[in-house]
């Protein structure tokens, strides 16, 4: 089963069940919580989703959708590690760079690109994935 955590170690999780679907987002938000010009995702069962260790601080926000969105993130280093929402049900949203496997990135390739238009001038469309302009419904990830 994957494990993943926070950049001091901290905080862990790990999860167990099928990987629902990759994304990379452009959204403002993801910019803003990994430092980078976008955020590369998997989406999990939250039903398979544990934290093992530390203790997460959350902080909402109200999305553009208008649902909530919750980051879960190390209070020692900062790390996000997850986010969570009504958009994605009881799913989790993992930040894939925070899996412990090195090759996870690799095999996260993203169906979807949410926000494409936010996509920034030099980082060009993932072949073969869906071109979305805004966060559509977890079903339709």
């Amino acid at each position: 089963m994957p494990e993943g955590g926070c950049f001091c170690g901290k905080t862990r999780y790990k999860y167990t069940g099928d990987v629902q679907a990759a994304a990379t987002c452009h959204c403002r938000d993801c910019q803003k919580i990994t430092g980078s010009a976008f955020s590369t995702n998997i989406i999990v069962p939250g039903d398979g989703f544990e934290v093992l260790g530390g203790n997460p601080k959350k902080h909402t926000v109200k999305a553009d959708s208008g649902n909530q969105i919750t980051s879960n993130f190390c209070p020692e280093c900062g790390s996000t590690m997850w986010r969570e929402g009504d958009t994605f049900g009881t799913a989790k949203v993992i930040k894939v760079g925070t899996l412990d496997d090195p090759k996870a990135l690799n095999d996260a390739k993203p169906g979807v690109e949410l926000y494409a238009p936010e996509r920034v001038n030099w980082v060009k469309p993932v072949d073969g994935a869906g071109q979305k302009q805004g966060m559509p419904d977890s079903q339709a990830v």
